[in-house]
């Protein structure tokens, strides 16, 4: 059973919110995602997906703060999903003190790099915006264990895709986590370039 082995924190909150028995696809894949592999993650809408990122996130973590730098990046495609992810992730981390920050285009980039400089555990922006902090030195990736993308599909647009791969050559050695419904070729292009190795989980 994949929760008996999260955090006590963890475990905690699930059985304040009922969530007792994981979906197919959380018992495939919450055990491949904390061996630290790459993973692609399919799986049809309504499956799990979101909550798995949240668990395995702060099992990475250790539901603990450490340092200043980010130690997971989440990539989504918008400023609602990056609020709506950001509300997700808040209602998790309120037994622990993680610090979670929410990252979009309609923030002016300075007062982010300052908020994000003060100290985040977990960034979750959309793919433009992170790449404008990486190119201004305003994200640093010193202490980046884990790099997620939520829904993953809007990669297959070429802006986002290109800053992706922009994004992906500032990062040093780290576990990436894809999420989609479907395994579109140009998400498994990933493969060549940062996700070696990687693990595809289907359900």
């Amino acid at each position: 059973m994949p929760f008996k082995k999260l955090h006590p924190d963890i475990q905690e909150k699930l059985e304040s919110l009922e969530i007792i028995t994981p979906t197919s696809f959380q018992r495939k894949s919450i055990p491949v995602i904390k061996s630290g592999a790459n993973v692609f993650c399919t799986a049809s809408k309504g499956s799990g997906k979101t909550t798995t990122l949240i668990l395995t996130t702060l099992q990475k973590l250790k539901c603990e703060v450490v340092g200043n730098a980010p130690r997971a990046i989440i990539l989504v495609e918008n400023k609602d999903r990056a609020l709506e992810l950001y509300d997700a992730f808040s209602s998790f981390a309120k037994y622990n003190s993680l610090r979670v920050y929410a990252s979009h285009e309609h923030l002016h980039i300075d007062m982010q790099r300052s908020e994000i400089f003060v100290g985040v555990d977990i960034l979750i922006s959309t793919p433009k915006t992170l790449n404008k902090l990486f190119l201004l030195n305003g994200v640093n990736t010193s202490q980046l264990m884990m790099f997620s993308i939520d829904d993953a599909e809007f990669l297959v647009q070429q802006s986002a895709y290109a800053a992706l791969m922009s994004i992906s050559e500032s990062v040093k050695k780290c576990q990436y986590v894809l999420y989609s419904e479907k395994m579109n070729p140009k998400l498994k292009r990933f493969e060549s370039y940062f996700m070696e190795h990687s693990r595809i989980i289907t359900a």
